[in-house]
């Protein structure tokens, strides 16, 4: 398998995991986040976006919604991108 290739099964996998995390709200938030960039993300994005995906959904959905502030030491190019996006069916 040529890096490409490799790439792509990275990719496919972090968007399943992204629809498939356990609470319905942040299934659909992070897999519409998910389907939109991560096809396009380079190789620290994925790397930085699955350490997203390691994070609790309850955090996860605290920093999203403004009800907690993100702590400094995840507060990555990715994230910043997820915090900005806004879900739209």
């Amino acid at each position: 398998m040529d890096n490409d290739q490799d790439l792509d099964v990275i990719r496919k996998r972090l968007i399943y995991r992204a629809w498939h995390r356990g609470t319905r709200e942040m299934d659909m938030l992070i897999g519409n986040f998910a389907k939109s960039y991560v096809p396009h993300f380079n190789t620290n994005e994925l790397s930085e976006f699955e350490n997203i995906l390691n994070i609790p959904d309850q955090d996860l959905y605290d920093w999203y919604s403004g009800r907690k502030q993100i702590p400094e030491n995840q507060s990555g190019h990715v994230m910043k991108k997820f915090l900005k996006h806004r879900f739209s069916a």
